[in-house]
């Protein structure tokens, strides 16, 4: 059975807003059990982030094509090259 669209796209969302709402009201209302899952809670979300903000390792591929050519079609000068 395929996935639905919606949960392929705010699957990750919704669970990391569960874990923060839990963590914030059980660090608000809880004692023992409760500190641990609120440590839990706020401090997954917190991973994720700092996980997908951690600088990435540049890749061995080669850079994309970037130049354009630009040609006055009322010359006739040969097409020149820039690159953006």
């Amino acid at each position: 059975m395929k996935p639905s669209p919606f949960y392929s796209l705010w699957g990750g969302p919704i669970a990391m807003a569960v874990l923060t709402t839990t963590g914030l009201a059980t660090a608000l209302v809880s004692n023992t059990w409760g500190d641990w899952w609120s440590w839990v809670g706020l401090g997954v979300p917190v991973a994720v982030m700092g996980w997908c903000a951690w600088p990435r390792s540049v890749s061995a591929a080669p850079a994309p094509n970037t130049s354009i050519s630009i040609h006055d079609s009322n010359s006739s000068a040969p097409a020149r090259s820039a690159s953006l």
